[in-house]
């Protein structure tokens, strides 16, 4: 007399039943008591799409579909006067005939419905949330409510990139993305007329009338307006000099996406990252984002695509990607730069300066901008001895040990180009680095006048060439010679330039005097230093 329902299958999660006025989408297979079967959907390969209790149905069927779960399989029997009664189907079903149903509901939607989010995972921290026209790339898993795959991101291991809210996505995936934070995760529930509504997707993977429900994880979100964002994570409390345009820094990075995924270290290669500001020689928010940082500044620059590597991505890093980069600078300069001094100490008496050619003896500790030490000649126990101008050290190091007098103490910032250059000292110094020395002079031995290896100290013998011409046999040997200067300098009569090996000096002045090269000076090849600027001046 009506119709008999067995629920053959329940699923435990059944968040919302059939009502009368509701769309659903179901399998059927339609038999006769005896088992004959005279229908059945899946041999039509799509499901039956209807509304219920609006007389689409027959009314046995109207009434066994209400209360019913999405993935319920219910076996219905219809008495013909809830059926096709005493007239039947011509030709399919006779009169009076009993129908049994095996009906598996597959979706369920209502004309009333809205896009339902579900949240279940939220970040911490949520700085920005999807507005509309912004860019955002996400991966996804898109099911039917049976939860039937029909399209994944992560199956293609590519994120899905768009616009928001400008009608580049279906409408009920343009409103469910509203609000997402970069790492929030959300489960989507789109009706079809939000949808792909009647007609599907046209590819037969989704068909007509489908809701749709897709589990997303927000990885990247930015605005085509957006600039640069700066977050300072440490400003050191003296910071005498910013960055600026044409400047050249050394710096350490960790290179992210949005969701924290590293793309690239320069710790990792134990290297600095080298590179002149606002030049174009990085991508264009990295020029911005180095302007004004200080010698030992940690700070994130937070870029986005169009300031960054663009649509088409790079190496690690996919298109259209957001980028973050935690930066800590070690040291810049710029190649204009000169030596810088700073005078820490200096004595009363400071009469006696030094200056080219003059013999220093000094200790310094060398360190690089950030504080890092280098050297220090304390730890060796020992002075460093140059002879100034001579080009023992760096040209930077010349210029700043002039002028100073004897326990005076100062700090000498070389740059680069003063210093080691690009390519620095394997092991010990980096290339292209900023170095700072803490000096202090010990000691100073007043040098030659340039151009002078050797003076008198007194008046010039008149023999000179038969004094050093012992055996007198009209040719000085290198040996003859060697003997007579060191005579000189042991009596006091002459001084040889301080800080040079003695025997190459003497070697040098012996082949400046032995004009033939044959290992012998004549009367008529010696000359003192002053007769050769004559004889040259009155040849010109």
């Amino acid at each position: 007399a009506d119709v008999r329902v067995e629920r053959r299958f329940v699923p435990e999660s059944c968040p919302r039943a059939v009502r009368p006025g509701d769309f659903v989408r179901y399998h059927y297979l339609g038999a006769f008591p005896d088992g004959t079967r005279f229908d059945s959907s899946y041999d039509r390969g799509s499901t039956f799409n209807v509304f219920v209790g609006k007389g689409q149905l027959i009314a046995g069927m109207d009434k066994a579909l209400v209360g019913m779960c999405v993935n319920e399989r219910r076996f219905v029997k219809i008495p013909p006067k809830l059926a096709y009664g005493s007239e039947g189907v011509s030709g399919v079903i006779p009169p009076n005939a009993v129908l049994h149903f095996d009906v598996l509901l597959i979706d369920l939607w209502n004309s009333e419905d809205e896009v339902q989010v579900q949240t279940y995972f939220k970040p911490e921290k949520c700085p920005r949330t999807v507005q509309v026209s912004d860019f955002v790339r996400y991966h996804y898993n898109g099911t039917f409510l049976d939860g039937t795959l029909f399209d994944s991101s992560h199956n293609r291991m590519r994120t899905y990139d768009t616009y928001v809210g400008i009608g580049w996505l279906i409408p009920g995936m343009d409103q469910g993305l509203l609000g997402m934070c970069v790492g929030e995760k959300r489960i989507i529930t789109i009706p079809p007329f939000l949808a792909y509504g009647e007609e599907g997707d046209g590819k037969s993977d989704i068909p007509g009338q489908a809701s749709l429900v897709f589990d997303v994880v927000l990885l990247d979100l930015h605005n085509p307006k957006d600039g640069i964002s700066i977050e300072n994570q440490h400003v050191p409390e003296s910071c005498e000099r910013r960055s600026q345009t044409g400047d050249f820094l050394r710096y350490h990075y960790n290179g992210t996406l949005l969701d924290g995924t590293l793309f690239d270290s320069s710790y990792s290669r134990n290297r600095t990252y080298d590179t002149y500001v606002g030049k174009g020689y990085v991508i264009a928010g990295m020029d911005e984002g180095l302007l004004g940082v200080c010698t030992g500044e940690k700070r994130r620059i937070i870029i986005p695509p169009h300031l960054g590597y663009g649509e088409e991505g790079r190496g690690k890093i996919p298109g259209s990607a957001v980028l973050v980069f935690d930066i800590h600078v070690v040291d810049f300069h710029n190649p204009a730069d000169s030596v810088s001094i700073t005078v820490n100490y200096k004595p009363s008496n400071c009469t006696v300066l030094s200056k080219k050619g003059d013999y220093l003896k000094y200790h310094y500790n060398a360190s690089l901008l950030d504080g890092t030490l280098l050297d220090s000649t304390h730890s060796l126990g020992k002075t460093y001895n140059i002879v100034l101008g001579s080009g023992q050290v760096v040209v930077g190091m010349d210029m700043g040990l002039q002028d100073m007098c004897v326990g005076e103490r100062r700090t000498v910032v070389i740059p680069p180009h003063l210093g080691y250059g690009e390519d620095g000292v394997e092991g010990e110094v980096p290339g292209s680095a900023v170095l700072v020395f803490d000096i202090e002079l010990l000691e100073l031995v007043s040098g030659l006048p340039e151009g002078y290896m050797f003076v008198w100290n007194g008046e010039v013998s008149p023999n000179l060439f038969e004094e050093i011409d012992q055996n007198h046999d009209g040719e000085v040997l290198l040996e003859e010679f060697s003997e007579y200067i060191q005579a000189q300098v042991d009596s006091g009569k002459g001084k040889l330039a301080p800080g040079f090996d003695f025997e190459k000096i003497v070697k040098n002045m012996f082949t400046n005097q032995d004009r033939d090269g044959n290992g012998k000076v004549t009367a008529e090849e010696f000359k003192l230093k002053d007769q050769e600027a004559k004889e040259e001046h009155d040849e010109l």
